[in-house]
């Protein structure tokens, strides 16, 4: 729990809640989350505020990859705790300087209310910027990744690809994901459980066995 602005209380989401739900003008008009991109995974992230040069180069790498975002079924959702009039000068600037364009919804949270709710404002950073929150969220609405950097640090592109890749890979297939997993790398097999599965496991050839609680094997 965590004090915030005006004395509220507010509980930060945590991986396998349902994601709270909103509902929220945005560049793309008016949206309510639990209506949102059914059927799609969604990485929703925050940002501190508009015409800033961190939150800019974020921005435009999130428009710059969203094509592999799309391949992975997966929508984006930004936020940050300005007007839907600021959002769309800055989407304008940044189209007009660069030609990048980011044509993806931008919550506009003047109120603070999405941001209250996820836990963006941590008022040891800031009591009126979010600081920026990447939430991974599955098309049954649950959490199922958070990462939080401050306010000076942008994020990892590759790495909220990677992990976005990581959690639908490991729905599929039902296995883990060793440190540094990558796409084509070998996948973590649940370890036994029994004592037939143990001596299943021992006598496997096919897969790549540290010992037998680590066992990997290839998806391709």
């Amino acid at each position: 729990m965590e004090t915030i602005q005006n004395n509220e209380i507010a509980s930060m989401p945590r991986i396998g809640d349902i994601a709270p739900d909103f509902e929220a003008v945005t560049t793309i008009g008016k949206i309510k989350l639990s209506e949102f991109a059914k059927d799609k995974w969604i990485v929703m992230f925050s940002h501190p505020a508009d015409f800033t040069p961190v939150c800019t180069t974020e921005m435009s790498g999130f428009a710059l990859r969203k094509p592999e975002f799309d391949a992975l079924n997966t929508a984006l959702l930004g936020l940050s705790i300005d007007s839907v009039h600021a959002h769309l000068g800055w989407v304008q600037n940044v189209r007009k300087n660069t030609g990048v364009y980011f044509d993806f919804p931008i919550i506009a949270d003047l109120d603070m209310k999405v941001s209250k709710k996820y836990g963006m404002l941590q008022p040891n950073e800031s009591e009126t910027a979010a600081v920026r929150a990447v939430f991974f969220i599955d098309p049954k609405k649950k959490i199922r990744l958070i990462m939080y950097y401050p306010l000076n640090v942008g994020r990892n592109m590759d790495e909220i690809l990677r992990a976005l890749e990581a959690l639908q890979t490991s729905d599929e297939y039902k296995v883990a994901m060793p440190l540094d997993w990558k796409k084509g790398d070998k996948v973590i097999v649940s370890p036994p459980k029994t004592l037939n599965e143990l001596n299943a496991r021992i006598a496997d050839d096919t897969l790549e066995k540290v010992d037998w609680y680590l066992a990997k094997k290839s998806l391709n």
